[in-house]
């Protein structure tokens, strides 16, 4: 029996480790992550720039899915908690949609925390992520998905070297994708 060698387009847990950034630790989701998690599916505001419909489980039950969710991991998605460097959960982040044959993944972030927008830490949050999939795999093209309307994110992913690569429509949103290759990342570096 031939043993196959591990695919370079997984992203390997952490292990109780951090990625650093500028302004903010990256770490593996933990069932602390709850209440902020909760709270913050549960604002309309954010779940309108994340094009989603507020969550309205009761608090029992989002603890049920979300413990039963750290449990089962899955090589096509990475869910981390973004944390400041004192300590502080702000928001998160996640690779999904892993495609190793294709070579590429989605990135998706989310700062909660209203205190940490405009300075500059969703950037960092971008780019250690960034650095750290293209550091550690073989993947070869990270993509996004905006709303049209959000200017904002779209600046902050311009300004961490993604650029438009089309439009789509969805359930009644329209939405920017925006790409960065590997060969880009390496040239910026």
């Amino acid at each position: 029996m031939r043993l196959r060698k591990a695919s370079r387009a997984v992203l390997r847990p952490l292990k109780g480790a951090t990625i650093p950034g500028e302004k903010i630790r990256l770490r593996e989701k933990k069932l602390s992550d709850v209440r902020n998690d909760y709270r913050w599916q549960s604002d309309p505001e954010l779940a309108r720039l994340d094009a989603a419909p507020g969550l309205t489980l009761p608090f029992s039950v989002f603890l049920l899915e979300y413990t039963t969710a750290l449990h089962r991991s899955s090589p096509r998605r990475y869910p981390l908690a973004v944390d400041t460097t004192d300590g502080r959960h702000i928001g998160n982040c996640t690779c999904y949609d892993i495609d190793g044959k294709q070579g590429e993944a989605q990135l998706g972030i989310m700062l909660g925390d209203r205190d940490y927008w405009d300075k500059g830490y969703g950037a960092d949050v971008i780019n250690t992520l960034v650095d750290h999939v293209f550091g550690t795999t073989e993947l070869k093209r990270l993509y996004l998905k905006t709303l049209d309307w959000n200017a904002r994110a779209q600046r902050c992913f311009a300004k961490c070297g993604f650029t438009p690569c089309g439009k789509m429509a969805q359930d009644h949103n329209c939405f920017v994708l925006m790409e960065l290759t590997r060969e880009a990342w390496e040239k910026s570096g």
